[in-house]
C-alpha cells in the first residue's frame, strides 16, 4: 500500500460521506414548484411545528436532567453516590423506540398500571384521566430519558474540571449552594451543557422508530411516507432537504459550541477538594434525583421487556431470531470494518498533511452524524438507482444481460449509508487516539527509513490500537441500532434484529417484540460497559 494509494482512499471515504447529502439536495431543488407549494400548504407546517416541539422539550428536559445530576455526584457525597455516578449512564443503551415498546407496554389502557388502577379504585373505561403515553409528550419524555446522558457526561466531566475556587468564594460571600451553582458554575459548564444538549437534538431529530409507533408526525415519518406508502420520490427528497438544513443548522452550532468547552479556569478543580457530605432529607433527595432517571431509562424497562419476553414464549435461540442475529450481527461487522477502515485513512491523511485541504476532508467527512438516516437513505437511493439503471442498460445493449439492481438491492448499498451517518463518530474515537501519539515519532520512523504506509502500521496503529478497537465498538452497536436507514434500504429477504422489532411492535405484537429488542439493548450495553468502566476509574 503506497502513500497515493492511502490518500486516495481517504478522499473516497469523503466522497461516499457527501454524496448522499449532495445527492439529495440537488434531487430537492430540482423538483417541480406543485410538489413544493403542495408540501408548503399541507404538511410542511404540522411536520416543522411537531419537529420544533419535539426538539425543544427534549433539549431543555436533557440539558435540566443532565446538568443537575451531573453537579451532584461531581459536588456532593450522599447515599449511593458511587453506584450512581456509573448507573447513570446506563440509559445509552437503549435505542429510544424498545424504551417507547416497554413503556406502551407498561402505560397504554391494557397495561398493567391502568389495569391495577382500575381494579383497586372499581373505575369504569372512561370514569377516569391516564396520561396519553401514544402522542407528542411520550414520544419526547421517550427520547429524553435515553438522551440526557450526552448532558450529564459532558457536563460531569466540565465541572470536574472546574476550579473549585469561584465557588467557594461565592459561598463566603453568603451565596447559598444553589445560588453559588447558577451563578458561578453553571456559567462556566454551559458550554458542555448545550454541547450535550445539541448532541441530544440532533438524535431526536434522526429519530424515526419512536415517533413512528407514538403517530407523531415528524420530518422523519414523512420521508419514509413519501418515499414507500405515497410512492412520491420528489416529496420525500423535499422532506429530506428541510431536514438536512435543521440538522445542518444544528451541526454547525454544536461545532461553534464545541469550540468553547474550554473553561475550566484555573486553581483546585472540583476532583481535588473535599465534598461536602449530604445527610438526612438532603442526602435521601439526591439519592432519589439521581436514582430517578436510571429507574426509568433502565431498570424498569429491562423488567418489563424481561417479563414480556418471557410471556411471548419464544426464545433467543430460535432458528428465526439466529438467523436475525446473523443478518445483525454481519451487517454491522462488514460496515464497521469499513468504516474505521476509513477513518483511518482520513485521519492519516489529516496527521501527515496538515493543511486547509485536510481540515475541510474531516469536516466533510463528520457531516453525516448530524444528516438522519432518513436523508442518507433517500440521497444514496437515487445516484445508486441512477448508476444500477445505467450499467443494466449497458449490459443489455452489449450483451443482452439484464443484470437487475446490483448495487441497490444489496445490503451494500446499507453499508455505504452506515458509513456516511457513523464516520464521525469512528473518527472522533480514532482521533482521540491518535492524539497521544507525538509528532515526532513519525519523524523518527521516517529517519529510519520506514515509508508512510509503514509509519501508520508500525506507530499508528499499535499506540492507537484500542483505540480502534473501541471504534469499530461503537460503530458495530450503533448499526445494529439504526432503523430509518436500514427500513428504506434492507433488501426483501433481509432483516434485522431492529426491522423486527419495529415490525412486530407496529402489529401491536408487543410480547413478541420484547426477544428482538432485549437483544439489541445488550448489544448496546457493550459501549457503555467501556464507558462505566473509565467512569470507574476516574478517567472521565
Amino acid at each position: 500500500m503506497t502513500e497515493r494509494l492511502l490518500s486516495f482512499s481517504a478522499w473516497l471515504a469523503v466522497a461516499i460521506c457527501v454524496v448522499p447529502i449532495i445527492a439529495a439536495a440537488v434531487s430537492a431543488l430540482s423538483g417541480d414548484l406543485e410538489t413544493w407549494s403542495k408540501i408548503l400548504s399541507s404538511v410542511l407546517p404540522r411536520y416543522a411545528m411537531n419537529t420544533l416541539v419535539l426538539v425543544m422539550i427534549v433539549g431543555v428536559s436533557a440539558a435540566v436532567i443532565g446538568s443537575v445530576t451531573a453537579w451532584l455526584v461531581t459536588v456532593y457525597q450522599f447515599p449511593g453516590k458511587r453506584v450512581l455516578e456509573v448507573a447513570l449512564a446506563l440509559p445509552l443503551a437503549f435505542p429510544a423506540y424498545v424504551l417507547a415498546y416497554a413503556y406502551t407496554y407498561l402505560l397504554d389502557h391494557p397495561g398493567p398500571v391502568q389495569t391495577l388502577l382500575r381494579t383497586v379504585m372499581d373505575w369504569g373505561p372512561r370514569e377516569y384521566w391516564f396520561p396519553e403515553i401514544r402522542s407528542l409528550g411520550g414520544a419526547a419524555a421517550m427520547l429524553t430519558i435515553v438522551l440526557y446522558p450526552y448532558v450529564y457526561l459532558l457536563a460531569r466531566a466540565s465541572f470536574k474540571q472546574q476550579s473549585a475556587n469561584a465557588f467557594l468564594v461565592a459561598r463566603t460571600l453568603g451565596r447559598s449552594p444553589f445560588s453559588a451553582f447558577w451563578r458561578v458554575s453553571l456559567p462556566m459548564a454551559r458550554p458542555a451543557i448545550a454541547g450535550g444538549a445539541l448532541l441530544a437534538v440532533m438524535e431526536t431529530i434522526s429519530d424515526y422508530g419512536t415517533v413512528a409507533f407514538f403517530n407523531v408526525q415528524t420530518f422523519a415519518t414523512g420521508i419514509y411516507q413519501s418515499w414507500f406508502s405515497l410512492g412520491d420520490r420528489p416529496a420525500a427528497a423535499q422532506l429530506s432537504l428541510c431536514l438536512l438544513s435543521f440538522a445542518l443548522l444544528l451541526a454547525g452550532l454544536e461545532r461553534a459550541q464545541r469550540g468553547k468547552v474550554k473553561t475550566a479556569g484555573k486553581g483546585v478543580r472540583f476532583e481535588q477538594v473535599e465534598r461536602p457530605q449530604l445527610t438526612g432529607i438532603a442526602g435521601w433527595g439526591a439519592t432519589l434525583v439521581c436514582l430517578l432517571p436510571v429507574m426509568l431509562g433502565f431498570i424498569i424497562p429491562v423488567m418489563m421487556l424481561g417479563w414480556m419476553a418471557i410471556g411471548s414464549g419464544q426464545s433467543i435461540l430460535d432458528p428465526r431470531y439466529l438467523d436475525l442475529m446473523r443478518n445483525s450481527g454481519l451487517l454491522a461487522g462488514i460496515a464497521a470494518g469499513v468504516t474505521v477502515l476509513g477513518a483511518i485513512a482520513i485521519g492519516y491523511r489529516a496527521r501527515m498533511r496538515p493543511g486547509k485541504s485536510s481540515r475541510w476532508m474531516v469536516i466533510a467527512a463528520g457531516l453525516g452524524y448530524a444528516v438522519p438516516g432518513g436523508v442518507i437513505a433517500v440521497g444514496l437511493m437515487m445516484p445508486m438507482a441512477a448508476l444500477d439503471n445505467a450499467i443494466d442498460a449497458v449490459m443489455e445493449a452489449q450483451f443482452g444481460i439484464n443484470t437487475g439492481l446490483l448495487i441497490t438491492g444489496s445490503i451494500w448499498l446499507m453499508v455505504l449509508a452506515y458509513m456516511v451517518r457513523f464516520m464521525a463518530a469512528a473518527l472522533n474515537a480514532y482521533d482521540s487516539g491518535m492524539a497521544t501519539v507525538p509528532g515526532h515519532y513519525d519523524a523518527i520512523a521516517r529517519s529510519l527509513g520506514k515509508s508512510g504506509p509503514k509509519v501508520l502500521w508500525l506507530v499508528h496503529l499499535p499506540v492507537a490500537r484500542t483505540s480502534v478497537l473501541t471504534a469499530l465498538l461503537i460503530v458495530f452497536v450503533d448499526v445494529m441500532k439504526e432503523l430509518p436507514a436500514t427500513l428504506i434500504l434492507h433488501p426483501f429477504n433481509f432483516s434485522t434484529l431492529a426491522v423486527q422489532a419495529h415490525r412486530l411492535a407496529s402489529d401491536e405484537r408487543l410480547y413478541e417484540a420484547a426477544v428482538p429488542s432485549l437483544t439489541l439493548v445488550a448489544f448496546g450495553l457493550l459501549p457503555v460497559a467501556l464507558l462505566l468502566r473509565s467512569i470507574g476509574r476516574g478517567r472521565v
